[in-house]
């Protein structure tokens, strides 16, 4: 990557078209994602409520309304019939093929940067937890093993490889470990993802060390953006997150919804070194950029339910 250019990636998740979906907070990110200058968009998953066609009917016109860049998508447990269980098993891509994405497992690739998204919906079995097969393991290793090694990697995925540290007691993806040892060995530098319906920015060392203890990944985890379903601290609140990729730093800034603002704005951030460094050579919040572009209110806002 070359030095002093930024990279930046606005993150969402689990929107939810359908009965859960909020047309006002939705309508929301559509301002910061014409607000926020990115060079890359992607979705994690969950663009529907129950994989009916009125609903990946929204989520694509809502989707065609962001900025032209390149946008990474992948399907998530809702986007798959739950209750339709002929459909469920013959069939269980249908829609999303027809209206988000013919491709399940993809490569997209801006300078400096690539990203494989993997389906880790699994309607068969592990519709809820998700999983991760071998197959695609090797898909993502000869794209990672072509890549230009300057380049960073990421990886997109639906479900979480790493718990949140709250309360809900939720369990990970079934052989996420073995998959984090993989992509840590593949120099992935950072998993985005959703379905926990709250954010969690934190770094895969902190719940499993892994056979390289020196080289964690960096994990991005979205609440959802546009439905009312927030748990835990975010219980009846919306988030999403905004990366941005320096030579030196990996820095990430957690949007959430207030009403008093009637939109987002930040609400912590973040930033990890490089892979190939265990310290910051310099400051990583010395650059405002991005809280420029947003310019947040000076007021103090409520956000949206119970304080976290």
């Amino acid at each position: 990557m070359t030095t002093g250019a930024v990279i930046t990636i606005l993150h969402a998740s689990d929107v939810h078209f359908g009965e859960p979906y909020d047309p006002t907070v939705g309508e929301s990110f559509q301002d910061m994602a014409r607000t926020i200058p990115a060079d890359l968009i992607a979705v994690s998953g969950d663009f529907t409520q129950r994989a009916k066609v009125h609903e990946y009917e929204a989520a694509r016109a809502w989707l065609d309304r962001l900025p032209r860049v390149p946008l990474v998508v992948t399907p998530g447990n809702h986007d798959v019939p739950v209750y339709r269980v002929f459909e469920r098993i013959f069939a269980p891509y249908r829609n999303y093929r027809a209206y988000i994405s013919d491709e399940l497992d993809t490569v997209t690739r801006i300078p400096g940067l690539v990203v494989v998204a993997l389906n880790s919906s699994a309607p068969l079995r592990h519709i809820v937890q998700g999983r991760i097969q071998r197959k695609q393991l090797e898909f993502a290793a000869r794209v990672f093993q072509e890549s230009d090694p300057a380049d960073t990697r990421i990886l997109v995925a639906h479900h979480h490889f790493v718990t949140a540290p709250d309360y809900e007691g939720d369990r990970a993806m079934p052989g996420a470990r073995e998959v984090l040892d993989v992509l840590k060995r593949l120099g992935v530098e950072m998993i985005l993802g959703g379905h926990l319906h709250r954010a969690y920015i934190g770094n895969s060392l902190d719940v499993y060390p892994g056979k390289d203890r020196e080289h964690g990944i960096v994990i991005v985890q979205s609440g959802t953006t546009s439905s009312r379903r927030g748990r835990a601290r975010e219980r009846a609140k919306n988030s999403f997150n905004v990366i941005r990729i320096a030579a030196d730093h990996l820095e990430i800034t957690h949007f959430m919804y207030f009403s008093d603002l009637g939109r987002f704005a930040p609400f912590s951030m973040h930033a990890y070194p490089r892979r190939d460094s265990q310290w910051f050579p310099r400051d990583p919040f010395q650059n405002a950029m991005l809280l420029r572009h947003v310019e947040p209110e000076r007021a103090e806002p409520s956000s949206r339910g119970a304080a976290g």
